[in-house]
């Protein structure tokens, strides 16, 4: 980590490319040095101030993310944010390059400017702004939100089962939180950790298959500064069909947009005078529901990790995108009273981890949470000459590295590696150690497959997928990113339909076309069916890498990409 006084110097060698009042940053001052003053300068606040974080996957730590550089929309969505990258993203929200923000949000030059920004994020950090907002406004004007996905995605919730993050959340206050990943650690255990917590699970749209009854409380109702928030839960809709349907046997999902409609309306009736939806549908599927289900103030939309320094009005309904990993925190304060919102003033908060003193008593939590596993984490497998990160809708190096290991130690023509959003990035000259790889790896079902799979069978598989992400209705879309790929190519054409995208499968190894009727060794993890054998892809890896000691990756251009 660099220090805060080198994060200054950096800071003032920049100054001259720092724009003064990007879109929703809180921008340098004439000494070019960022503060936590700087960062949490907000203005005239409102009636109540709603704090929005989403995504973190279990990351206590600060550490390098990197926005992906291909984002691609469809149908409606095609060409609007979030589906901006880089340069058309910068343009949009009129923001400069080399700045923190294009650091923060986009590809562009990550690791020059990831050396003079440093890490972001950071449960201590996070805790550190969430304490001096309600310092500010008094507690009983702020209201603290978790969109999901905030329980898996490290070893420590691995090991504890989410226990850890109950603990971290609930000394950051929160007041209430929906779910996608939370739901892999069981049906019994996500009953457990709800009982447990001080906040609120909610989710409208989850019912008991035989009685179809609500599993979880769908809303809650609050009084933030003499006004009446009514919260409404959106878990992931498609959490059977993304993750193990054995783990949640008993429960269905689905939007449920009349259902929605209906809590928007008891809501009202109760003398709500705002409407809060806090969703893990994904961006797309949030702005089509906006767009259908009058009543919404606000939807505070997760799960496809958008981080946007605006929020997107869609009728009369404000939609906010906080990112992923700790790296933000939403701030958005609503004037409300009389059943209805007239204005509000929002900020997308940038976690800078070395310009914000960690909060003393979130520091000492988290480290106790991690001490059981301290040594294993900082274990150093080895080191990256690349640059490893994971977002993107076709590749990512993190995920070409794990295809390698597959490859290489099971013994594998071809592999296939989810494309799984959450998980840190490397700078290249770091060093690869367990936590690295278990913060990319680090799920209830890991074990790695050695089958046999024809070219046909491959295809379908790519098809379905691509079907997931690329479906021109956002209510039939998954919001992931495409399986990755080992020993094979393609092209994909994804403005074509269902069974039409995926053309040009090549095997590598000979460059030759995948016959559609010869069998092809494949390995890959993060198999949805029940009792899949295998060694943990996290022991997978470690082998690779330890045995590689510097990893080096030619980013993937065995994917060609057409019709975006």
């Amino acid at each position: 980590m660099i220090s805060r006084r080198d994060f200054l110097a950096a800071g003032t060698a920049l100054a001259s490319l720092l724009a003064a009042g990007g879109a929703g940053f809180a921008q340098a001052v004439d000494t070019g040095k960022l503060t936590e003053a700087e960062l949490l300068r907000f203005g005239t606040p409102g009636t109540f101030t709603i704090l929005h974080l989403t995504d973190i996957h279990a990351q206590l730590m600060p550490l390098y993310f990197r926005e992906p550089s291909v984002n691609l929309g469809v149908g409606a969505a095609r060409g609007l944010p979030p589906h901006l990258t880089d340069g058309a993203f910068l343009d949009y929200f009129k923001l400069r390059p080399g700045t923190r923000d294009a650091y923060a949000m986009t590809a562009q030059d990550f690791t020059a400017l990831a050396r003079a920004y440093g890490r972001m994020g950071g449960a201590d950090r996070m805790a550190r702004l969430v304490k001096a907002i309600r310092a500010e406004r008094g507690a009983d004007k702020v209201l603290v939100l978790d969109g999901g996905d905030g329980l898996q995605g490290s070893w420590s919730a691995l090991q504890t089962k989410g226990e850890d993050m109950v603990k971290v959340f609930s000394a950051l206050g929160l007041d209430a939180m929906v779910g996608h990943w939370e739901f892999t650690y069981g049906a019994d255990r996500m009953m457990a950790l709800k009982e447990t917590a001080p906040f609120a699970f909610l989710a409208q749209n989850v019912r008991s298959i035989e009685w179809q009854e609500p599993v979880f409380d769908a809303a809650r109702m609050f009084e933030k500064g003499g006004a009446r928030v009514a919260v409404i839960g959106q878990a992931f809709p498609r959490t059977p069909i993304s993750n193990p349907r054995w783990m949640i046997p008993d429960w269905e999902f689905g939007i449920r947009e009349e259902d929605m409609q209906k809590q928007v309306d008891a809501a009202r009736a109760d003398g709500a005078d705002a409407v809060v939806v806090l969703s893990h549908n994904g961006f797309d599927v949030d702005r089509k529901m906006a767009s259908r289900v009058s009543g919404i103030d606000v939807i505070l939309t997760g799960h496809t990790h958008d981080a946007m320094p605006a929020v997107v009005e869609v009728g009369k309904t404000l939609l906010v995108a906080t990112g992923s990993h700790g790296k933000f925190i939403s701030r958005l304060d609503l004037d409300a009273k009389d059943g209805k919102v007239t204005g509000y003033r929002f900020q997308l908060i940038p976690v800078f981890s070395d310009a914000i003193t960690p909060d003393p008593e979130m520091e000492k939590l988290v480290a106790q949470v991690r001490a059981p596993y301290a040594a294993a984490l900082a274990r150093e497998v080895g080191r990256t000459d690349s640059l490893l990160y994971r977002r993107g809708n076709f590749n990512g190096t993190f995920d070409d590295m794990i295809c390698d290991a597959l490859l290489k130690e099971r013994d594998a023509e071809i592999a296939l590696s989810p494309g799984f959003r959450w998980g840190g990035t490397l700078l290249p000259g770091d060093p690869i150690t367990f936590e690295a790889i278990a913060n990319a790896t680090a799920i209830t079902y890991p074990a790695c497959y050695r089958n046999t799979m024809t070219g046909r069978q491959l295809k379908d598989v790519l098809e379905d997928v691509a079907d997931n992400i690329f479906h021109p209705d956002p209510y039939f879309q998954g919001g992931g990113d495409m399986v990755r790929v080992g020993g094979v190519g393609y092209a994909i054409d994804v403005s074509k339909g269902v069974g039409q995208r995926i053309s040009g499968l090549t095997f590598l190894k000979t460059g030759k076309p995948v016959e559609a009727d010869k069998s092809y060794t494949v390995a890959g993890w993060a198999s949805v069916a029940q009792n899949v054998e295998g060694p943990p892809i996290w022991d997978v890896v470690e082998r690779y890498v330890a045995d590689t000691r510097t990893v080096t990756v030619t980013p993937n251009s065995a994917v060609k990409v057409t019709g975006a």
